[in-house]
């Protein structure tokens, strides 16, 4: 075999990337020592072998990376533990098949401590286009026997072909370990591992340090249970494989494909994520990430207990089951104590099991697996154990056999929307029979074909009781019509009174709703069922005819709120987009007022982008759909709908998530409409939420569509940056706010330094830069100087050249609002303020 080296000075790798001048064959012979500087390539040149420093750190690594990706992504680091200070290191192979590095002293930092005994060996080392450094035997008696391979030793990537497992013979595991940052490949302190227990059922874990903080599983036969919303790519398909048997268990996926590349990767925030990367244009997508909600954090709910992510306080108990320790003197949303049976077990021939559906199957360390045994036999072997609590069959493949029996309390459990499974939980005799459906068999007969007297007059008595009920009832059903209609017709009549948008013809057309429909559909505005409380009143909610509602309930303090209220019924009740919040119907009955909402069960955008433990779960394509959408909203308020609206109070808190994370503009209680020509308005008060009002309207009470579009540019770049612009703080710029911040950034070239950290790698260059350029836009001191609503949308979806920003209003913390006196007018004084212009 001929082999050529090509040595080259000794550069960094990041020039090494960009000038694309290192060029070398994919072997490295025997004793000849391999510098820095010098690169092996794989034979199609898919991967690169050589010396590197990450990020912004100095130490040099000896690694694997993909070639020429955007970003340059490592895969496999060698000395993760023990960097080299300078760029003298040497790699060499000696005639044994051990590859060793050296720093300049000499000495041994890393090596691949293969061993060869007895064996006459001809050793080569290979980087192949799988991303395995493999050293194998070249001599003829022995040709390619492995000797060793960088797929034995994960760290913090997975590539397709690696075995993630252990081997019970050799005692030797291989897990995923987490760079400490992205400046540093030592082993940090998040590790995915499979259970790898003999016997025990295969899921798998995420842990920090000892830690358990998430779990993957079980196993269903197709993939891991715990990523049921991850559907690979339609462009790409790839086979995953779990082995165990008595000599080894591994998990295993393979991928073929000539245009993609795929990997899996652990973050140093302890981050699961699935990549592919697109070989024609060489750039990453992210298709996956975990945990992606609260109820993937391990045990959350406690034993017993069971997390649902589109509920409000996430835990719950099923049915036969209450939640443990209620008097506990603990924080309301700490269910670590779980849930406890109402009735115990007896072990009573007359136990069953409540079958539950679409779940996440308990964690199975205490659970026993049978394999060729059927969901009925399962159930059998069950009920005949005193201790076992429950049981299910795992196997979702077409025809899939086998047995999980769990002993012990239940933990982990969740409840999915989709691809969830069936768990059976056993429950006493009188539980069961409180929880069926059934209609239980009395066992009687039939009856006599002749009635005696006192059957008779048992059933005149019966028939003329039924009557006098059928009149009773026909009669409430009269008067209950009646006082619907008058309920409605009072409704309207107050909504209509002495408001500004009476003068529009026709009637309201949404549902008037009577107050004990609403207080059944919120369980009686159960504190279970309360999802939080605005200026205007607390928030509920409830079921209603089937369907997930959120009930705003006016405080009786709040008269203010009236107007607000009448205004959303009246003036918002016939927009209907998919990106507004859709208002389902109101009640007004006594002293209560009350708006029904469909239910948004992602909360509202501030509620991620400004906590820092949530900001992570919103990656940069979910933000940019949520630029997108709210934009969208925003054009049809401000041109589509029949109307002109001007929503004057659009801000994070005010832009709530559906179950796919899209975004919808929500409290519409200060809008205002435009007819006919109406471009603009002015008023005395000033109302909406500080750091969002625009000048103009702050200043003079001035506002138009304008209005919303500067309150616009701050959402995103509270978006982009994750930071309140009002409280802003930043050590270099803390006399300026997050648009002062980010018009210096944008002066001295840095856009990208306003990105949320907590987006790691995810994000697009040109469609930060593009959003950050188009926010800049938005806040412009003058209104004529801001984009129109149809220009933003056509902005964003890449049409044009962007005009050059210039410095935005309020740059200086308070310099602009300085003459302004400010009256908070809500309850809580923070979400809604009055701006009385002098």
């Amino acid at each position: 075999m001929n082999q050529t080296i090509i040595l080259l000075p000794s550069i960094t790798f990041f020039f090494l990337m960009l000038s694309n001048s290192s060029l070398s064959l994919d072997t490295i012979p025997v004793n000849q020592n391999f510098l820095d500087g010098e690169t092996i390539v794989s034979p199609n040149a898919k991967f690169e072998l050589g010396f590197f420093s990450p990020g912004s750190s100095k130490y040099r690594y000896l690694g694997i990376w993909y070639k020429n990706t955007i970003p340059h992504t490592v895969a496999w680091v060698a000395n993760r533990e023990t960097p080299l200070t300078d760029s003298s290191g040497m790699v060499n192979l000696d005639s044994q098949g051990i590859m060793s590095l050296f720093n300049s002293g000499g000495a041994i930092i890393w090596s691949s401590n293969s061993s060869t005994s007895g064996i006459n060996v001809n050793p080569v080392a290979q980087l192949l286009d799988t991303g395995n450094l493999v050293i194998k035997n070249e001599s003829k008696t022995n040709k390619n026997i492995l000797i060793w391979q960088s797929f034995d030793y994960p760290g913090d990537t997975y590539l397709p072909g690696m075995k993630l497992g252990k081997n019970f013979v050799t005692g030797r595991e291989m897990y995923m370990t987490s760079w400490r940052s992205v400046d540093d490949p030592s082993p940090g302190e998040y590790t995915i591992r499979y259970s790898m227990v003999k016997g025990n059922y295969q899921q798998v874990y995420i842990r920090k340090s000892s830690v358990t903080e998430t779990r993957f599983g079980p196993y269903n036969g197709i993939t891991f249970a715990g990523q049921p919303s991850y559907k690979a790519t339609p462009v790409y398909i790839f086979d995953a494989h779990m082995i165990a048997n008595e000599n080894e268990m591994y998990f295993k996926l393979t991928f073929m494909s000539n245009s993609l590349m795929l990997r899996l990767i652990l973050t140093p925030g302890g981050k699961y994520e699935i990549w592919h990367l697109d070989m024609h244009n060489q750039e990453w997508t992210q298709d996956f990430s975990y945990p992606s909600d609260n109820c993937d954090s391990y045990g959350l709910c406690g034993p017993y207990g069971i997390c649902n992510a589109i509920s409000f306080s996430n835990c719950g108990c099923f049915k036969g089951f209450e939640r443990n320790y209620k008097q506990e003197l603990t924080p309301y949303n700490n269910w670590s104590s779980g849930c406890r049976r109402t009735k115990s077990l007896d072990c009573s021939p007359k136990e069953g099991f409540l079958k539950l559906s679409s779940m996440k199957l308990p964690d199975t360390q205490n659970a026993v697996f049978h394999t060729n045994v059927s969901l009925q036999g399962c159930e059998m072997a069950c009920k005949s154990n005193c201790s076992c609590t429950a049981f299910a069959n795992p196997n979702m493949t077409a025809g899939g056999v086998g047995c999980l029996l769990w002993f012990g309390d239940l933990i982990d459990m969740r409840v999915y929307q989709l691809n969830g499974q069936d768990l059976y939980v056993r429950l006493a005799a009188s539980e069961l029979l409180a929880n069926s459906s059934t209609v239980v068999n009395d066992g009687n007969r039939g009856v006599h074909s002749r009635f005696s007297r006192e059957r008779r007059v048992v059933i005149t008595i019966s028939l003329s009781t039924s009557a006098g009920l059928f009149v009773i009832l026909a009669t409430c059903t009269w008067i209950k019509r009646t006082s619907r209609a008058d309920v409605e017709q009072e409704a309207v009549k107050v909504l209509e009174k002495d408001h500004k948008c009476s003068r529009r013809k026709g009637s309201i057309e949404l549902p008037v709703f009577s107050l004990s429909t609403i207080s059944r559909a919120t369980n009686k505005f159960s504190i279970d069922n309360k999802l939080g409380e605005g200026g205007f009143g607390p928030v509920y909610k409830g079921v209603l005819e089937g369907q997930e509602i959120a009930v705003k309930r006016l405080s009786k303090a709040s008269k203010q709120g009236l107007d607000e209220f009448k205004n959303e019924v009246i003036c918002i009740a016939k927009l209907q987009h998919r990106n507004l919040v859709k208002l389902l119907g109101y009640c007004i009955q006594g002293e209560e007022t009350m708006l029904v909402y469909e239910y948004m069960p992602n909360k509202s955008l501030d509620w991620f982008i400004f906590d820092d433990l949530r900001k992570s779960l919103l990656n940069w394509p979910q933000r940019f759909n949520i630029i997108h959408g709210i934009a969208r909203g925003l054009l049809y308020l401000h041109q589509d709908s029949r109307h002109r609206v001007v929503h004057r109070d659009l801000k994070a808190g005010n832009i709530l998530l559906d179950h796919d994370m899209n975004p919808k503009i929500s409290d519409f209680g200060l809008a205002r409409m435009f007819e006919g020509h109406e471009s603009e308005a002015n008023t005395k008060k000033v109302v909406g939420t500080l750091g969002y009002i625009s000048p103009e309207y702050a200043a003079n009470g001035l506002f138009s569509v304008k209005s919303d579009i500067f309150s616009y540019g701050v959402l995103v770049l509270e978006i982009v940056s994750g930071k309140k612009n009002r409280g802003f703080v930043h050590e270099d710029d803390d006399d300026i706010n997050l648009l002062g911040h980010a018009w210096r950034l944008y002066k001295e070239g840095k856009s990208l330094d306003l990105i949320d950290t907590s987006l790691g790698d995810s994000w697009s260059t040109y469609e930060v830069l593009r959003s950050i350029h188009i926010g800049l836009l938005c806040v412009q001191p003058r209104v004529e100087d801001r984009p129109s609503t149809a220009g933003v949308v056509s902005m964003l979806a890449g049409e044009g050249s962007l005009p050059s920003p210039k410095k935005p209003a309020f740059f200086f913390k308070g310099s602009e609002i300085d003459s302004v006196s400010i009256y908070p007018s809500s309850i809580n004084g923070v979400t809604l303020s009055e701006i009385d212009a002098r």
